[in-house]
C-alpha cells in the first residue's frame, strides 16, 4: 500500500516538474521576444548586477 502513494507522490511531482518547466521555457521565449537575447540568463545577470550595486551603495 505504502508502494502506491509513493507512486502516486511521484507521478504528482512529475506533473509538477513538467508544468515549471513548460512555464520557465515560456518566459524565457517571451524575453528573448522582447529582446534579452539570452532570455532569463540575461535577466538573471542583470539583476545580479543591480544587487551588486546596491550592496557597492550601501557601504
Amino acid at each position: 500500500m505504502e508502494s502506491k502513494i509513493l507512486e502516486k507522490k511521484i507521478a504528482y511531482l512529475e506533473f509538477v516538474n513538467d508544468q515549471l518547466s513548460s512555464e520557465i521555457e515560456y518566459v524565457d521565449q517571451l524575453l528573448r521576444i522582447i529582446g534579452f537575447p539570452e532570455g532569463l540568463m540575461t535577466i538573471k545577470s542583470a539583476a545580479q548586477e543591480v544587487i551588486e550595486e546596491e550592496e557597492g551603495i550601501e557601504d
